[in-house]
């Protein structure tokens, strides 16, 4: 990234209503990041504003020094910090219906009130609350979503990004660079996913963050893909069903089938693929070995990227070994473009290092992952969100 455009990158202060932008519209200079936690996906969007304010030059029409920019890269973690603790505590939820201030705040939910007061001041100035000149704070448009009722809701994704285990990950990320293996092997003594099993609660919080993020992607995917000529479909490590329900709620002729681990499929069956369980299976089992056979599409959305090559290989024969003739592969990931343009793929590319020990992917990646297979990759179908849907076709 060239300074100029990480000078780009400063905190918002303004308080007006937000507008987003398309993931095309990124190239444009005279747009900025608003948020700068490099987990954030759709809240990443770029906001306008005036170019004068955006460039932040001064009288000169010189350009503020770089270590201006690089102060403002690194309070991204502080942000991430002051969002997780705002969203844990439920602030957001207690200002839905009018401003409040700390005092009264502190008062429902037990904190000191000065210390709360403080972290509203800080999320309150990257337009996470507005504080009046009354001392209370309203809610805003990012306030909003952080709200454990909002539609979509961003506030158990949030949380996460609070937990101990996410910030020691990050904290190794040295020791993930230097050695290429997975920080929580290092910190607890096992991979991510038999973490999230020994602590349910951990791992319910991540499948929570995951069905989230579905409510924005899902549709996103389901607006982008034609799935008339599938009649049955696998969503592949498909958690509680989210993304599946969403494809079978617009496409009332698939029948489809949800396959996780068990204790995983166990939290699916009061979720939202209640309104189509008459057309809809459970299953459960190991994806390295076998996925349920005979139907017309595998579909897998944030899974492929959550490993390396040789375990991918792994799921992706298990699939084409059970397609139906003609059958299709769908992987929704981010598919990482050349050049130095900003993509949030590049830092979650990093989370996937630090965590599970898989990659974001670039089209050719794919294309010799999938051939790998069995697969051949027939098209990359751009989605609204960052993420795209690989398609691949039996080989």
């Amino acid at each position: 990234m060239s300074a100029p455009r990480a000078l780009r990158l400063p905190i918002a202060r303004h308080k007006r209503p937000l507008r987003r932008a398309c993931a095309n519209r990124a190239r444009n200079r005279s747009i900025r990041y608003r948020c700068s936690s490099v987990q954030c996906r759709q809240l990443c969007n770029p906001i306008e504003e005036p170019v004068d304010k955006m460039n932040a030059t001064s009288a000169k029409g010189q350009t503020p020094p770089a270590h201006v920019g690089m102060f403002q890269l690194l309070n991204g973690a502080f942000v991430a910090g002051a969002l997780a603790c705002l969203a844990r505590l439920g602030i957001p939820d207690l200002v839905e219906h009018g401003p409040k201030s700390a005092d009264e705040i502190a008062g429902q939910i037990g904190v000191e009130a000065r210390a709360l007061y403080r972290l509203m001041r800080a999320t309150a100035c990257v337009g996470v609350l507005s504080e009046g000149a009354d001392g209370k704070f309203s809610e805003t448009p990012l306030s909003a979503v952080l709200r454990s009722n909002a539609n979509p809701s961003l506030r158990t994704f949030a949380i996460m990004h609070g937990r101990e285990w996410h910030g020691l990950g990050w904290s190794h990320l040295e020791y993930c660079v230097r050695s290429g293996k997975q920080a929580l092997d290092k910190i607890y003594g096992m991979p991510i996913f038999q973490f999230f099993e020994q602590h349910p609660e951990e791992g319910q919080l991540f499948q929570q963050s995951m069905s989230d993020l579905s409510t924005i992607d899902g549709p996103a995917v389901a607006d982008a893909y034609s799935f008339g000529e599938i009649h049955s479909i696998v969503d592949v490590g498909g958690g509680h069903g989210l993304l599946l329900a969403t494809i079978m709620a617009r496409n009332p002729h698939l029948k489809g089938t949800v396959y996780d681990m068990p204790h995983v499929v166990a939290g699916a069956k009061d979720g939202p693929l209640k309104p189509v369980m008459e057309r809809c299976t459970l299953a459960s089992g190991d994806m390295f070995s076998s996925v349920p056979a005979g139907a017309d599409g595998y579909i897998m959305k944030h899974i492929i990227h959550d490993w390396p090559d040789e375990e991918c290989i792994k799921i992706l024969k298990a699939c084409r070994k059970g397609v139906n003739s003609g059958g299709k592969l769908l992987v929704v990931d981010n598919v990482i473009q050349p050049g130095n343009d900003f993509a949030p793929g590049k830092f979650l590319d990093l989370q996937m290092l630090i965590f599970p020990g898989g990659c974001e992917r670039t089209e050719k990646q794919f294309r010799d992952l999938f051939g790998a297979a069995g697969w051949r990759l027939s098209r990359v179908i751009p989605t609204a969100v960052p993420e795209s849907i690989v398609e691949g076709v039996p080989a």
